[in-house]
């Protein structure tokens, strides 16, 4: 069986693709918080908006394939594991505010079923949460030194967590409606509670003495 890669213009088409889509992240990169254009993805590579969009059919598969070529490139970088223990991949998305403002202008729109992004994003989370699960069971690689806390839990704190959670879920459930948004909010306002009011040296297992 041959291993060899695409020869022709499969290969060419691929490095083109190739091409763009780094283009199109060092672009997103730079930007700030403003937009970035076909236009601007077309001229770092020397092409015309359509010669750009010819490799990937629609703007938005173009911009599915360069969030999809940004996870590639975490992935290959900080391990599955990253997404939960590597704080510097966090840190990193405050210095490409154009990357994080695409990912949740897409996720928004993709949440409507016929939008050429969708599929990925549901397949995204799927995954996501299944690689979140296992790293959470395992508990942190012996590589991971733990990060040290700044300050104790608080409302302010605890507040700012169940606001990215509801938002995140009500993401979540329009690509996938089984998701229990309700319940899953109560059973982490419950956790946040506790982590702000946690229970004094010998309450616990006390509710039930006589």
């Amino acid at each position: 069986m041959s291993t060899r890669g695409p020869r022709g213009p499969y290969a060419k088409s691929a490095a083109k693709r190739k091409l763009i889509l780094d283009a199109a992240l060092a672009a997103y990169a730079q930007a700030g918080s403003r937009g970035v254009s076909v236009r601007d993805i077309a001229e770092r590579v020397g092409l015309t908006d359509a010669g750009v969009l010819h490799h990937f059919g629609s703007r938005e598969a173009l911009l599915t394939a360069v969030l999809e070529a940004r996870d590639i490139a975490d992935a290959e970088t900080y391990g599955e594991e990253g997404v939960l223990w590597r704080a510097d991949l966090l840190a990193k998305n405050v210095d490409t505010p154009g990357l994080v403002k695409l990912f949740v202008d897409l996720a928004a729109a993709a949440a409507e079923p016929g939008h050429p992004a969708h599929a990925f994003f549901e397949e995204r989370y799927r995954n996501l949460r299944l690689q979140l699960a296992a790293a959470l069971i395992a508990g942190p690689p012996a590589s991971v030194v733990p990060t040290p806390q700044s300050r104790p839990a608080d409302a302010d704190w605890a507040a700012r967590m169940l606001l990215a959670a509801t938002d995140g879920l009500q993401l979540q459930w329009l690509l996938e409606p089984s998701i229990d948004m309700a319940g899953d909010l109560a059973r982490l306002r419950d956790l946040l509670i506790e982590a702000i009011h946690p229970p004094a040296d010998g309450d616990q297992g006390e509710a039930g003495t006589p």
